[in-house]
């Protein structure tokens, strides 16, 4: 590759997440009925879903036992507060509150994170506009 050419590139655009999961049904149905996540297709050992434009893929683990809870999903929603309550009474297991992360120039950065039914670790965050008042 010319050297022009290795200054320029740059990854970028993400096209699909892997997920590792023990039970490929429960995340399905967990991904789908509970986070309302649309279901794309399945295939033997993965299933798919659409993350406005993003795909994400369940995937067993190759091996038993190599089940890895390393990756965090962070889901933008627009109510931090609604999304916390209407999970919740979902059965969504929350480590806790929705909590401002950082205040920035001109808006206010809130996550809360929650356990899938893998025990993966995920968020939802919310990008709240300041208002002049």
């Amino acid at each position: 590759m010319p050297a022009a050419a290795q200054s320029t590139f740059a990854l970028s655009r993400i096209g699909q997440i892997h997920v590792t999961v023990e039970d490929l049904a429960r995340a399905v149905r967990f991904y789908r009925e509970t986070l309302g996540v649309r279901f794309l297709f399945e295939v033997p050992g993965m299933a798919f879903f659409d993350c406005d434009g993003v795909r994400l893929m369940l995937g067993v683990a190759e091996r038993s036992g190599d089940a890895r809870h390393a990756s965090i999903l962070y889901f933008r929603v627009g109510d931090i507060h609604q999304t916390h309550r209407t999970l919740a009474d979902r059965g969504v297991r929350f480590e806790g509150e929705p909590h401002l992360v950082a205040k920035l120039e001109d808006h206010d950065l809130w996550m809360a994170f929650f356990r899938d039914s893998e025990n993966n670790m995920m968020a939802v965050m919310s990008e709240v506009a300041r208002t002049n008042s």
